[in-house]
């Protein structure tokens, strides 16, 4: 009798731990009903719209009349006519890498040795205070771009969702980057050069690969040293990645000649190709925009930094747009004001740029060019949403609520509980007052 009661027990003790399990594992369901959505997709504008998600993903897109009379969800929520747009995508960024600027110990993004294979996602911080305040700008996820060493090819991007999580980094060593233009010693042409070799002497590396393995029996009468002899190295991998286009090139480049040069190693190399600062690449628009080649800039220069950049100008993206060019519109390369993104792009509305031109330079043409399942508000995409107050651009502005893969994200930093902690009513002394 004890032994059956014991049994028994143990079997509602299980019950009630998979009945736990379960409720963890299910992801809540939403529904966000009369809003007017930003889809940067194919639906465009939509008003009092609904926004079905389910385990993380983007279930259903409903215009007004398609709603159904009864919709199904754990949670529904009413925008009241609020903005519905995708989450922001940040670019040309170190955040989780540089969280002071002026302490050195918490610098992770370059390293004197770092070459083609430097991976800086293995230092990423999801824990850095600067990602909740990033999030108040409307970012939920980011492209970092680490400096790396001192090579031509300084390393690899890497893309993270801004859940503060510790599995945030969702693709590590996505693109690679090489750096291009003047140099306060030696040529720029060694650079070009540099590059070039690099990714010839790759490809006559894969040619020849392919044709020893078309030969038949060839292995069998290699000793496994002279097999081991002719696997490509770390660094040929990458390459081998850039050549088969499943890794993008950014490569940053300010001046005319250099774009044109590296137009022309995209053609020669069948690369994808992303060009990165490009200040005169209004002077190439043209030739840009046939080559199909995507450019990442910043919306707010207006002054030459350089020789390579007499050419900036507030008006930039919208000429580039206007002229057939994909723009992703980037931040300076800080890690601790990127929340101000949609006040950049705001600054390109106020100079020339459409609205949803400029919605989709900080979504979808991040997500298209580097193959990320966000950045439109469609069926399949990743719950990545953000709800406004207002336009998203005016920098009065709020972010309401935000959702990273369907969770609801805390719209604290630490900006605000410092503020709380300095200015509510206490009986401790008052910090920083007489």
């Amino acid at each position: 009798m004890k032994n059956t009661q014991l049994l028994t027990s143990l079997r509602y003790v299980l019950l009630g731990a998979l009945t736990v399990t379960t409720s963890v594992v299910q992801a809540e369901s939403i529904a966000i009903t009369n809003a007017t959505v930003y889809t940067v997709a194919k639906k465009g504008v939509l008003s009092q719209a609904t926004v079905m998600v389910d385990e993380g993903k983007i279930t259903a897109v409903y215009s007004n009349n398609e709603v159904p009379e009864s919709l199904s969800a754990d949670t529904i929520i009413d925008a009241k006519g609020r903005i519905l747009t995708p989450g922001f995508i940040a670019t040309y960024n170190l955040l989780g890498l540089i969280e002071v600027g002026a302490v050195s110990d918490t610098h992770d993004s370059s390293d004197k040795k770092a070459d083609i294979t430097f991976d800086a996602s293995l230092a990423f911080n999801p824990k850095s205070t600067l990602i909740a305040y990033a999030r108040k700008g409307g970012i939920t996820s980011s492209l970092v771009m680490p400096y790396g060493g001192e090579d031509v090819i300084t390393g690899q991007s890497f893309v993270v969702n801004l859940s503060g999580d510790f599995d945030s980094v969702i693709m590590p060593k996505n693109a690679v980057i090489a750096s291009l233009g003047a140099t306060e010693k030696g040529s720029r042409a060694t650079k070009l050069q540099t590059l070039s070799n690099e990714l010839e002497d790759a490809q006559k590396a894969l040619t020849k690969a392919e044709k020893a393995s078309s030969k038949k029996g060839k292995e069998d009468e290699e000793d496994e040293e002279e097999k081991e002899a002719k696997e490509p190295s770390r660094s040929e991998l990458v390459l081998n990645g850039l050549l088969s286009g499943e890794k993008p090139l950014i490569a940053y480049a300010d001046r005319a000649t250099d774009i044109l040069a590296l137009l022309k190693l995209k053609q020669k190399f069948n690369l994808n190709l992303v060009l990165a600062g490009a200040s005169d690449a209004v002077l190439i628009s043209d030739e840009i925009a046939k080559a199909n080649v995507v450019v990442m800039m910043s919306a707010i220069d207006n002054l030459p930094s350089s020789f390579d950049s007499l050419h900036n100008s507030l008006t930039n993206v919208a000429k580039l747009t206007d002229a057939g060019v994909k723009v992703i519109i980037s931040n300076s390369g800080e890690s601790y004001n990127i929340n101000q993104l949609r006040f950049d792009a705001g600054v390109a509305v106020a100079n020339g740029l459409a609205e949803t031109s400029a919605l989709a330079a900080i979504t979808a043409n991040v997500a298209d060019s580097f193959n990320l399942n966000s950045g439109r508000i469609a069926v399949g995409k990743n719950a990545d949403l953000v709800l406004w107050s207002s336009d998203p651009f005016e920098i009065s502005t709020k972010v309401d609520a935000m959702w990273i893969n369907g969770k609801a994200m805390s719209l604290k930093s630490r900006q605000d509980a410092l503020r709380e902690r300095y200015t509510a009513e206490t009986d401790m002394p008052r910090a920083y007052t007489k």
